[in-house]
């Protein structure tokens, strides 16, 4: 995230909160995952905020190879499979279903090389001024197939989801990294990652006022 390690805490801190209400308002369990997302994010800006301290501050520097790899876990390796997961688990329309399992199959095989990435080249980051640089030095012709992989595995189930609220965080999504391309395309990782996890809070909105729990639970009750 920009701005500061206190920057990044204390949104861990305020997703974390809006996480765990989010994930306590399910009532079935497909919906886990989904409901999951704001907690996830918390847990991510509280790592940078680790990442920072570790940077800023030579006393914390051991830190910083556990904090960068925890953070580009989160941002490569979990992302990528948790969203069209989350998207698939509460599909009910089969064509839409046979879309998303082709897609979550793609963000598989894209995990597993992006955590072999992580594993094999090394990985670090560097502040300038109030932003976080993260960098995995793996080829640049891998990187460039990566991120339009990565693009479609998190951006495009949103929109093939049978639910239209679903809309609202794809486009909003979308929105952050238009923005994080465009200003601050250096900082691409970090400051997307904080602009979704900032959005991820739509996910409490989309449960409880399209209330999909109560909608899939009435439908079963009714088989």
């Amino acid at each position: 995230m920009c701005f500061s390690a206190n920057a990044s805490f204390g949104a861990g801190a305020v997703l974390s909160v809006i996480g765990v209400a989010t994930v306590t308002s399910v009532k079935n369990p497909r919906q886990l995952f989904f409901a999951a997302i704001p907690f996830l994010f918390g847990i991510q800006q509280i790592i940078e905020g680790f990442t920072w301290l570790s940077i800023m501050h030579n006393e914390y520097a051991d830190w910083q190879s556990v904090s960068v790899k925890g953070f580009l876990f989160f941002a490569h390796i979990l992302w990528p499979v948790w969203i069209p997961l989350s998207m698939l688990l509460l599909e009910e329309k089969p064509f839409r279903k046979r879309i998303l399992q082709w897609i979550l199959g793609i963000a598989i095989l894209l995990s597993a090389s992006e955590l072999y990435c992580l594993l094999a080249y090394p990985a670090d980051a560097d502040s300038t001024g109030h932003h976080i640089e993260y960098t995995i030095h793996y080829p640049q012709f891998y990187a460039v197939i990566t991120e339009a992989l990565y693009v479609l595995v998190t951006l495009v189930p949103c929109f093939l989801s049978g639910n239209r609220k679903m809309w609202l965080l794809g486009t909003s999504l979308t929105i952050s990294l238009i923005l994080s391309a465009v200003f601050f395309k250096l900082y691409l990782v970090s400051v997307w990652c904080f602009l979704a996890a900032i959005t991820s809070m739509v996910v409490y909105y989309i449960l409880l006022q399209n209330n999909p729990v109560k909608k899939l639970t009435q439908n079963e009750e009714g088989r």
